[in-house]
């Protein structure tokens, strides 16, 4: 094999392999500790996941964190809205649990369109 790996390929990379790869031991059920060493004892291995999770999981803000405030006000609902989505519904359909269907709202024109944009 020449310096440059050009003849054999697949022996090259075998031992850059070997050279620069970090042995683990995740098939033979082992882990790494916090501080580096490695934990062989089962119960040590599962003292360790459970460590992992809490760090994983805790919550390190104040209690008094951004709390949404649950405010459905809005900006208030124009006439023009509620012509437009009158439009885009279909005639002829089945009524809701509310029992009114849109021709009734249509029958009522303006009157209509000004109880449905108060709601």
């Amino acid at each position: 094999m020449d310096l440059c790996g050009k003849t054999k390929p697949h022996m090259m990379y075998k031992n850059t392999e070997e050279i620069v790869s970090r042995k683990t031991c995740s098939s033979t059920g082992c882990l790494k500790a916090k501080n580096g060493n490695i934990i062989m004892e089962k119960d040590k291995i599962l003292e360790r996941w459970a460590e992992y999770i809490h760090e994983l999981f805790e919550d390190i803000r104040k209690h008094d964190h951004n709390i949404m405030k649950k405010n459905f006000a809005g900006p208030p609902t124009m006439e023009d809205e509620v012509r437009a989505a009158m439009k885009k519904m279909k005639a002829g359909k089945a009524t809701g649990p509310d029992g009114v269907a849109v021709e009734m709202i249509e029958a009522l024109e303006q009157y209509g369109v000004e109880k449905l944009t108060s709601l």
